[in-house]
């Protein structure tokens, strides 16, 4: 990587995370041999390791497609949408144990290249019910691992968004890949119907999250399409203004603050007309806009100056959605009244 940029920027946010994120994992792991000693003392080292790391990657891939999902039907889950790529490369690195056990178990031992056995140990790839099903795991693994390289911020700069996202968007056919494993491998072997269950409820729950919040977002885009034919624009969320402050958007070669105060919102030009001063950079003072500069104040809902003063802003249509500010930015004329937008209401 070059100068420009860190391997990992961590806050106290992603080291609680990272921290919580190894605990759970160990926690599994110990409690997994542990039950297998107690109730499958039969079970070897190597396949109670493969056993073990492979059912967790396995959880971990779960929880990791059903963060996007989640993160859109309720905002609560957002944190973890922003340490997902932690919890992706962490479960590749488990996979990674489960692959190399699992190889050197079965096909370590033999004449040929390890990895060449698991391609042509087993050659009855027009078998449904007999597909060499280590194949696809081990195919999955190379695109978990192209994945987990090109994590970094690094590669989406330099791959390009739209390659990083459409390089990042294979892990749907991983997961397919991974499906197919897991259940050649049962039929194949393990013969453990409550697995296959477990799987098929897993594979539902992540169809439905996606199915659901698909549908949520698709609502929601055709709600706001009559607010972008009227003009408005999306300027920011409703926490991101201070109280009594303001936020400054750039809309349609505009200048626009818009301001929050007593549960309300407020938009009008950003220049003041005393001396083109940033309103966005004042303050509510006395239920008026401050200009930082030198005091003139402004009505928020009229944009005029209190009396004796005479001096009149261009006042915005304010509308909040979802917690969303939008702006329309063809703006009234200086001093028009524009009804402050109440923020508890959409």
């Amino acid at each position: 990587m070059s100068a420009g940029y860190q391997a990992v920027l961590w806050n106290r946010q992603k080291k609680v995370y990272d921290l919580t994120l190894l605990g759970l994992v160990l926690l599994y792991l110990v409690s997994f041999v542990v039950f297998n000693n107690l109730y499958h003392p039969e079970v070897v080292p190597p396949t109670l390791i493969a056993r073990a790391t492979g059912s967790l990657a396995l959880i971990m891939l779960h929880v990791i497609l059903a963060i996007g999902p989640l993160s859109r039907l309720d905002k609560r889950f957002i944190p973890l949408l922003y340490n997902r790529r932690h919890l992706g490369v962490t479960m590749f690195v488990i996979a990674l144990a489960h692959g190399v056990f699992s190889i050197l178990q079965f096909h370590a031992f033999g004449d040929l290249n390890p990895i060449l056995s698991v391609f042509v140990s087993n050659t009855h790839y027009g078998e449904v019910m007999r597909f060499p099903f280590q194949s696809l795991g081990f195919v999955a693994l190379i695109i978990f691992f192209l994945m987990a390289v090109s994590s970094h911020d690094f590669w989406l700069k330099n791959l390009s968004p739209i390659v990083w996202k459409s390089l990042h968007m294979l892990v749907y056919f991983g997961y397919a890949l991974i499906i197919m494993h897991v259940l050649l491998g049962v039929v194949q072997i393990e013969h453990a119907p409550l697995m296959v269950g477990s799987l098929m409820v897993g594979m539902l729950l992540i169809i439905i999250l996606h199915v659901v919040s698909g549908y949520k977002s698709y609502r929601y885009d055709r709600s706001l399409k009559p607010l972008v034919e009227a003009g408005f624009s999306r300027v920011c969320e409703v926490t991101e203004i201070e109280e009594s402050r303001a936020k400054m958007a750039q809309l349609d070669g505009k200048s626009i603050a818009i301001f929050k105060y007593d549960g309300k919102l407020s938009a009008v030009d950003n220049a003041c007309k005393h001396q083109n001063g940033p309103l966005s950079e004042g303050k509510i003072i006395d239920g008026c806009i401050t200009c930082p500069w030198h005091g003139y104040q402004y009505v928020p809902e009229t944009g005029t100056s209190p009396p004796p003063f005479d001096e009149k802003v261009a006042t915005y249509d304010v509308k909040v959605i979802n917690e969303e500010v939008w702006v329309n930015a063809e703006g009234h004329a200086p001093g028009t009244h524009v009804q402050a937008c109440k923020i508890n209401q959409d």
